[in-house]
């Protein structure tokens, strides 16, 4: 890989990269069900990343990658709203690789259904050893498969969200964990963080209403039984939303429009 393409940082207006040749990628569907959208039938934004991650589980286990490469972890999800998706509906999924390095990629998901939902994505991925728990190499056969929709073979990681988070505030609020907010790894799942952001765009319709962006980054994990707070920022037409865990900032995520 030595005449590989270098893949330098984006930034949170930065385009996602096309679709793949015809016939590459893996593909599913699925009907959307009730417990993902909103009651005007909008599918959520825990809902997109439940999807993901369950196209990344299903594409896994049907590739020699769910036995050589099976543990990952999510860094950076990227959602471009084009069209919402709105209950009742058929989705249907495709997912490839877009950009790459020997311990991480970027994967992208386009969602789409037949009444007209259009949704791109794009996931920065770490693979996890199982004994360390730390980035770890990923297989040689990975790697020559996430080769086949992509020659950006040196993916490096730079964080989109570094607006400062705001100070201690009475408009800071709690975020309880449940027990089924926490994952195998003891972390909270990543599609969790999104119903804290969901409460948030009950005030703030409009934002959703038309194209947007959802990015969200997680920094560090939260852990079973940490105390969470969440600070926000509404500015210019644009959410922003901090986690913090003992004043740290763990995750941010931002939503705005898009033209």
């Amino acid at each position: 890989m030595d005449n590989a393409g270098t893949v330098e940082p984006a930034g949170f207006d930065d385009a996602l990269a096309p679709l793949p040749a015809e016939g590459e990628g893996f593909e599913t569907d699925w009907p959307i069900r009730t417990g993902d959208v909103a009651p005007a039938g909008r599918l959520r934004f825990d809902g997109i990343a439940r999807y993901l991650q369950d196209i990344g589980s299903d594409n896994l286990a049907a590739t020699p990658l769910g036995l050589t490469d099976p543990f990952w972890i999510v860094r950076r999800t990227v959602i471009d709203v084009h069209e919402p998706v709105q209950f009742p509906d058929h989705i249907h999924l495709r997912r490839w690789c877009s950009s790459m390095s020997t311990r991480w990629s970027n994967m992208r998901v386009s969602m789409s259904t037949g009444k007209g939902g259009s949704i791109e994505t794009e996931g920065f991925w770490i693979s996890i050893s199982a004994k360390t728990g730390m980035p770890t190499r990923i297989s040689d056969d990975a790697l020559d498969m996430l080769a086949r929709t992509t020659d950006q073979h040196r993916l490096k990681w730079k964080a989109w969200l570094t607006e400062p988070v705001p100070p201690e505030s009475d408009t800071d609020i709690k975020f309880p964990l449940r027990a089924t907010d926490i994952d195998s790894f003891d972390h909270v799942n990543n599609a969790a963080y999104w119903h804290a952001v969901e409460e948030f765009l009950v005030d703030y319709p409009d934002l959703v209403a038309g194209p947007h962006r959802a990015v969200i980054e997680y920094l560090y994990p939260v852990l079973g039984k940490e105390q969470v707070g969440i600070r926000h920022r509404y500015e210019s037409g644009s959410l922003t939303v901090w986690f913090v865990v003992d004043g740290a900032v763990r995750t941010v995520a931002k939503i705005a429009p898009i033209s």
